[in-house]
C-alpha cells in the first residue's frame, strides 16, 4: 500500500514513526532520483501536518540514517511549498553536464530562489559551484539572473565559518544562509498569520538584501504581532444594530483557537487531507479544494446564542483560485461547524455589515440561534439567512 494511502487509512501507524522507518514503508525503501520510493515519499510529506514536517526534519540531523541527507531535501523542499513558493525537486544526486540544485522555489513575482541543503556546514562549501547552478539554469533560461538567488539550508545553528566565508566571497549580494531550525520557524509563523502582505514579508527574508537598515525584519515581527490581535472581531465595536452582549464576568475579549480541532471533522466530512496555509486557511495536497476556516467564542445576545467572525477579502481571493471552495465556521468549539460552500455563501456578503479601519476592511459574519434554527445576520432591511443546513451533524463529521 502507497504511503499517502496508508495515511488516509490509518495515519496512527505512522505517526509515531521515525522517517527512516517511514521511508522504508515505501517502494523499494531506498531514495533514489525518479525511483519509485522518492515519489511516494515526496507525494507523502504533501499530506502530512508542519508538526510532523519538523520532527522528520531532527531524525535527518539528530539521528542520521544512509539516506538522511536526501530525505532532509525533500523535507526542506516541502517546507517551501508550505511556506508558499512553487517548488521545483532537484536531483539527489548530481549529472554531468546538468545543473546540481537540490531545488527551485519561485514567487509570484517570478523570483527565483535555487536551493542547496547541507546537514552540516563542518566541510567548506564550494560557493562557485553553487553560483555555477544558478549560472548554468540562467543560461537555460530557467531563471533570470535579475530575479534569482541562492539560499543555503543548513541543519545547524552554528553556521559562523560559513557566513564568513560568504561574506568574503564575490558571491555575497546573492547567497541566504539560514539553519533548518529557522526555516522551520518561518513555516510556522506563516500559519499564523493571514495578511498576503505579512506573508510577502516572510518571502523577502529568504531573498538576499542589504540589511544594514532592520525596517523590513521589524516590519515582519509587529505586522504578525498585529494579526494575531485582530484573530477575531472585538463585538463591542461591531457595527451590528440590535441590544447590546450581555456582559459576562472576565475579560471582554478571550481569544480561542481550535482551528485543528476543526479542520480534522472538516477532514473527514470532505474526504481529503488538508494542509494549512495560513491560520485559517487550508488546501487538498492537490489544491483542487480550498477552505477558510474562522472561529469564534460564544458571545450572548439578548439571551441568544452567538458567534462572530472576521471575513477578509484575501479569503475570498484565495478561495476563487480553485473550483471546489469551502466557508467553515466552528462556533465555540470544533463540535459545532457550519460548512458553506463559496458559491452559496458569496452573494450574502453584499448584504452584510462590513468595518474599515486603518486602511483593513472586513466583512462581519454573525451566525445566531433562534430556537432549533441557526441564521446569519445581515444589515438591517436586508434580511437574515437561514444556515441551519449547512452545520455539520455528529454523524457527518465522524464519518472517515
Amino acid at each position: 500500500m502507497a504511503l499517502t494511502d496508508l495515511w488516509k487509512k490509518s495515519r496512527e501507524q505512522l505517526l509515531d514513526k521515525r522517517v527512516a522507518q517511514v521511508i522504508a514503508f515505501a517502494g523499494s525503501g531506498k531514495l533514489t532520483d525518479d525511483g519509485e520510493t522518492s515519489k511516494e515519499f515526496r507525494e507523502f510529506l504533501n499530506h502530512v501536518p508542519s508538526d510532523v514536517l519538523v520532527r522528520y526534519a531532527e531524525d535527518c540531523l539528530k539521528d542520521p540514517f544512509p539516506d538522511s541527507g536526501l530525505a532532509l531535501q525533500d523535507i526542506i523542499n516541502q517546507v517551501g511549498r508550505r511556506l508558499g513558493f512553487d517548488v521545483l525537486d532537484g536531483k539527489y544526486r548530481g549529472q554531468k553536464g546538468q545543473p546540481g540544485q537540490d531545488g527551485i522555489w519561485r514567487l509570484r513575482d517570478g523570483h527565483a530562489i535555487v536551493v542547496e541543503v547541507k546537514t552540516t556546514d563542518a566541510y567548506r562549501i564550494d560557493l562557485g559551484v553553487l553560483a555555477g547552478y544558478r549560472n548554468s539554469l540562467v543560461a537555460a533560461g530557467i531563471v533570470a539572473a535579475d530575479r534569482s538567488s541562492n539560499l543555503i539550508v543548513v541543519g545547524r545553528q552554528d553556521t559562523g565559518d560559513l557566513e564568513a566565508q560568504i561574506r568574503g566571497s564575490r558571491h555575497a549580494w546573492d547567497i541566504r544562509l539560514i539553519s533548518v531550525d529557522s526555516l522551520m520557524r518561518l513555516m510556522r509563523l506563516k500559519e499564523t498569520v493571514e495578511a498576503p502582505q505579512t506573508v510577502s514579508r516572510i518571502h523577502a527574508i529568504l531573498v538576499p538584501k542589504e540589511f544594514t537598515r532592520i525596517d523590513a525584519i521589524v516590519d515582519i515581527v509587529f505586522s504578525a504581532a498585529e494579526e494575531v490581535k485582530q484573530a477575531e472581531p472585538d463585538p463591542g465595536e461591531a457595527p451590528l444594530n440590535g441590544p447590546a452582549e450581555r456582559p459576562e464576568e472576565g475579560p471582554k475579549f478571550t481569544p480561542v483557537s481550535f482551528h485543528d480541532a476543526c479542520a480534522a471533522r472538516l477532514e473527514q466530512q470532505l474526504k481529503t487531507t488538508l494542509v494549512r496555509q495560513t491560520r485559517a486557511s487550508y488546501a487538498s495536497p492537490d489544491d483542487k479544494i480550498r477552505l477558510t476556516c474562522s472561529i469564534s467564542k460564544k458571545h450572548h445576545f439578548a439571551g441568544d446564542e452567538a458567534y462572530w467572525f472576521a471575513f477578509h477579502p484575501y479569503y475570498l481571493e484565495f478561495l476563487t483560485q480553485t473550483k471546489r471552495a469551502y466557508v467553515a465556521f466552528g462556533c465555540g468549539s470544533e463540535q459545532q461547524i457550519f460548512l458553506v460552500p463559496l458559491d452559496d455563501f458569496r452573494p450574502w456578503l453584499e448584504g452584510s455589515y462590513t468595518t474599515e479601519k486603518e486602511g483593513r476592511l472586513y466583512w462581519h459574519v454573525q451566525i445566531y440561534r433562534d430556537g432549533s434554527k441557526w441564521w446569519l445576520k445581515r444589515r438591517q432591511g436586508v434580511g437574515d439567512i437561514e444556515v441551519t443546513k449547512f452545520l455539520l451533524t455528529p454523524r457527518a463529521a465522524n464519518q472517515r
